[in-house]
């Protein structure tokens, strides 16, 4: 295979060359050796944040201020003003979680001066979605989305998600093979959302999900959020997967962005119109489709929900990484996980009952449970052999005795004082 020049990026491309781009960018193989985290954050008031969201004039300032910080990870802000921090990719675990500590430590000390904190949650649980940036992009994505209805501006300003990036896997086969990395992150990825499910309320009210964030994932339209079909290779289902996506959009240099309606990406290819598409759009595309995982040359985990806390984040980082890159592991819970395959049914994640389940009762599902206790006592016996710090042992052990064991989540422990200061019990 071989894709155009990687600096010709404004060429038009043919529908040969798209699918080799696709193949050859989504799915770089080789030893597992990097990790990587996207840790999303709501921005809050630091006393009595269900009061009232922070005016734009001081979510604005509080962004200029974080701006001016050097930080180790990639920092940029969410349509409704979530703060995001990108980490570099890593050698180790331990190297990952130590350099964005460094630098959410950072960001603290600048927020909390001016009455604001991070909050960890999957969806705002009081504020109904505002949007702050305004840009062309951010635009056209809330026009395609209203066409289908609300979940697509709660989604954009309203969630927020930690996203493990983890090395697509060697090309052979075996436990760090690619296509088995590929099967297990849409098996245990319901596992794992299940566990860390962290968003029972939306707008002060229990809306009776574990994981709302993923409801409303899940609900934007019939496409941009759905997994490929997994009975493919990898690369030839993800590819086919992108070429026959609905394109969002199409940009223009000046001006509203066009919205075509029903036009693929393959369709697009072949008509040439309303301009000829090039390796830009193509990229920019694969950043408009949403899967439980997304293959960006690594596989990027995007299932799990916000933690609360301020080290409630490495927890899931930590487990994810153990059962992925420690061979060892990856096979014990590759067995533990793959009879979750006739749970899920011939239905694409993450609308099919595994996926649904999980996001509605976490760890209440008997299968789920069973599966996540595997899951986690397989990471606690992993997680020295990948050096895993004390502390980040004694803090997974803490949220499986916690949660796990119990076959609860952090949404079950989730109180939501309502304005008002009444508190309302969630929905079962």
């Amino acid at each position: 295979m071989h894709p155009p020049d990687a600096g010709d990026y404004g060429r038009p491309i043919d529908l040969d060359e798209a699918e080799d781009l696709l193949r050859c960018i989504c799915f770089k193989t080789g030893p597992p050796r990097t990790v990587g985290v996207e840790v999303e954050w709501l921005v809050h008031e630091l006393d009595r944040p269900e009061r009232r969201p922070v005016p734009p004039d001081r979510l604005t300032e509080a962004h200029e201020q974080v701006r001016s910080l050097q930080l180790n990870s990639a920092l940029t802000f969410e349509p409704g003003g979530q703060l995001e921090l990108s980490s570099l990719p890593a050698a180790s675990l331990m190297e990952c979680i130590d350099s964005t500590a460094a630098d959410l430590d950072a960001v603290r000390a600048v927020l909390r001066p001016a009455g604001l904190t991070l909050s960890g949650f999957g969806l705002d649980p009081w504020h109904p979605p505002r949007r702050l940036l305004h840009e062309p992009r951010y635009d056209a994505m809330e026009a395609y989305f209203d066409r289908t209805g609300p979940s697509g501006r709660a989604m954009m300003c309203s969630s927020a998600s930690i996203q493990v990036c983890l090395d697509a896997g060697e090309e052979e086969p075996g436990p760090l093979g690619h296509g088995r990395r590929w099967q297990l992150a849409h098996l245990l990825g319901a596992v794992l959302m299940a566990a860390f499910a962290n968003s029972p309320a939306q707008e002060g009210r229990y809306t009776g999900w574990r994981s709302t964030r993923q409801a409303v994932w899940a609900a934007l339209d019939d496409v941009r959020p759905m997994s490929p079909v997994l009975d493919m290779e990898p690369r030839a289902a993800w590819a086919a997967h992108a070429l026959d996506a609905p394109v969002m959009c199409v940009r223009r240099t000046e001006g509203a962005w066009e919205l075509p309606a029903g036009l693929t990406f393959r369709q697009w290819l072949s008509s040439r119109s309303p301009r000829p598409p090039t390796r830009e759009d193509l990229d920019y595309h694969l950043t408009t489709l949403f899967p439980p995982t997304r293959p960006r040359g690594h596989l990027e985990l995007r299932m799990i929900d916000a933690q609360s806390g301020d080290d409630g984040w490495l927890v899931p980082l930590a487990v994810t990484t153990a059962l992925f890159d420690d061979a060892e592991a990856a096979e014990t819970v590759y067995r533990a996980v793959k009879p979750l395959a006739e749970y899920a049914g011939s239905l694409r994640a993450p609308r099919n009952p595994l996926w649904a389940n999980a996001a509605r009762h976490a760890l209440a599902d008997p299968e789920l449970h069973a599966a996540a206790v595997i899951c986690f006592a397989t990471a606690l016996e992993a997680l020295p052999r990948i050096g895993a710090s004390d502390a980040v042992r004694d803090a997974v052990a803490d949220f499986n005795e916690r949660h796990v064991l119990r076959g609860r989540c952090p949404a079950d422990d989730l109180r939501i004082p309502s304005p008002g200061g009444l508190r309302k019990e969630p929905s079962t």
